[in-house]
């Protein structure tokens, strides 16, 4: 057998030509590492991650206390046994914290290895709960791109090439009173993110959601809500739904929930994940979920989530940024919610020039996949207000620059 030779190569060259590519020009920053709200490569370079690795970092990178619990627990086992079969102190320690922090309603919860495999459990919970086959999604949606995750995502560029996908799967528009009649008694469940994320931050009235949830009550559907973007202190408040007068009767998080490390988790009633349980057995079933030192790291990411005021700070520093750039000419709308941010530029061509100068000043801004002309903000949740007018005056002044020159 022959096999490649990759001696001699440098790391730009095995990056580009072996490792898969998701775009054909990937953002190339050659990392050597990060501490706070920064990200440095190897060359010394500083960057100012305004986008948390997608929703990922929210308490900054290289935080002390993550850092420590990930090492206190690699020294004392990894992976021992597939999910559920043995009692491992991190996955139970994480549960009850988390669980502590939720309506009673919400006491189960099964800890998987990212935000899709979450909504891929859901959505067969909610199929085994009601012995039913319709899902109900939202257009716009961003739910992942595994098969089933991808099925309830409404970007249909993101999924025509890989069809079929699962059929009897139905998309309403969000705050479309009349769309809920598509909810019936056919429905196993509806999914929706809590703010919708990939559509340019969307957010649903109150009124809307409370309609929604009592649409799903009449009918006898789940109603999922996905908090894997938007959950975790992002919107101002732990858990999103916490904005509103409903509670799920699914939850899933991901994301900012490992701390940095992978981890997704799908929360409902105990009863309804009994279901997983018997009848058959192994009804979902996972074998690096709820890994203990991603557990670990985890449980010290939500301690310190809950021990200080940077949900409580969200809010204000969201509107500091909608202040410093809401009056820019360049700058059409800013929908915001915490240090949940979508700022629309007037094209696509202009948001590909600012964002791709804005890399070369040292600030790490990011696209939506179905609002190609807006970028995201929603830095770690840790971000100063000095750093955010630091921030904000090299965006203005790039967008001053792009101005002059149109």
């Amino acid at each position: 057998m022959k096999t490649n030779n990759l001696q001699g190569l440098t790391d730009v060259e095995v990056f580009y030509n072996h490792q898969a590519q998701t775009t054909p020009f990937p953002v190339h920053i050659a990392v050597d590492r990060a501490e706070g709200i920064y990200i440095y490569d190897t060359a010394g370079k500083r960057y100012t991650d305004l986008v948390s690795g997608i929703g990922v970092s929210s308490l900054g990178h290289g935080q002390p206390k993550v850092i420590e619990a990930i090492k206190a627990q690699a020294e004392k086992y990894l992976h021992v046994m597939v999910y559920g079969e043995f009692s491992q102190a991190p996955q139970v320690a994480l549960s009850k914290l988390l669980l502590n922090q939720l309506p009673q309603q919400l006491n189960s919860i099964y800890l998987v290895n990212s935000g899709t495999e979450a909504n891929e459990a859901a959505l067969k919970l909610a199929k085994r709960v009601t012995g039913r086959t319709k899902l109900v999604a939202f257009k716009k949606a961003y739910h992942g791109s595994t098969h089933g995750s991808l099925s309830v995502t409404g970007n249909e560029q993101k999924k025509y090439a890989f069809r079929p996908l699962l059929p009897d799967v139905h998309f309403i528009t969000l705050n479309n009173y009349p769309d809920l009649e598509q909810i019936d008694t056919k429905t196993a469940g509806v999914i929706l993110e809590t703010i919708q994320g990939d559509a340019g931050v969307r957010i649903p009235e109150t009124a809307y959601l409370v309609a929604l949830k009592k649409r799903c009550e009449e009918v006898g559907a789940l109603l999922i809500l996905d908090e894997i973007q938007c959950g975790m202190g992002r919107t101002g408040k732990l858990f999103a739904f916490e904005h509103y007068p409903i509670v799920p009767d699914v939850l899933t998080l991901g994301k900012a929930f490992g701390g940095g490390m992978p981890i997704g988790a799908l929360i409902a009633s105990r009863a309804h994940m009994n279901t997983f349980t018997f009848d058959p057995m192994l009804g979902h079933i996972t074998t690096f979920g709820g890994h203990p030192v991603v557990c670990a790291a985890g449980h010290a990411a939500l301690e310190i989530l809950l021990e200080n005021d940077y949900i409580q700070q969200a809010e204000a520093k969201g509107k500091l940024f909608v202040e410093l750039l809401g009056k820019h000419p360049l700058i059409k709308e800013i929908r915001q919610i915490g240090l949940m941010l979508a700022i629309d530029t007037e094209s696509e061509a202009i948001l590909s020039q600012l964002i791709g100068n804005l890399l070369e000043k040292g600030i790490i801004l990011f696209r939506f996949l179905s609002h190609p002309y807006s970028f995201r903000i929603a830095p770690p949740l840790t971000i100063t207000e000095a750093e955010i007018k630091e921030s904000c005056a090299v965006i203005l002044t790039e967008m001053n620059r792009l101005q002059a020159t149109a």
